[in-house]
């Protein structure tokens, strides 16, 4: 499977996470801008180059994308103001939030072998 499209079941798996656990600002994968495909992208790739890597490195690796992109902590997701309260230490992620790079993580690995 090329790694756009595992990118894209990634995204979609973890809209419909988030959806269960009450959060609806998630839009699928083909309205969602430029930046948020990179993202998706880059995590896919890490996990790809860095087989061993975990949860904790998933969300790390993250973390350092978006703080090198001029992200930072904030109680709400905000694109424009570049704000995000995924945007702290996996151990402080709630675990409903590190779920996600778990997820994530397993997706890419069952997948690339498709």
């Amino acid at each position: 499977m090329l790694d756009h499209e595992i990118a894209k079941v990634c995204h979609e798996v973890n809209r419909a996470y988030c959806e269960a656990i009450g959060d609806d600002t998630q839009v699928p994968w083909d309205e969602v801008p430029d930046w948020q495909h990179k993202s998706a992208l880059l995590g896919v790739n890490f996990h790809k180059d860095n087989p061993e890597a975990g949860a904790s490195a998933s969300h790390t690796s993250w973390l350092e994308e978006k703080e090198r992109d001029g992200w930072k902590y904030g109680r709400v997701k905000d694109a424009e103001k570049k704000e995000h309260p995924c945007c702290v230490p996996f151990d402080e992620l709630p675990r409903e939030q590190q779920a996600k790079d778990f997820l994530f993580r397993e997706i890419v690995h069952q997948l690339q072998e498709v």
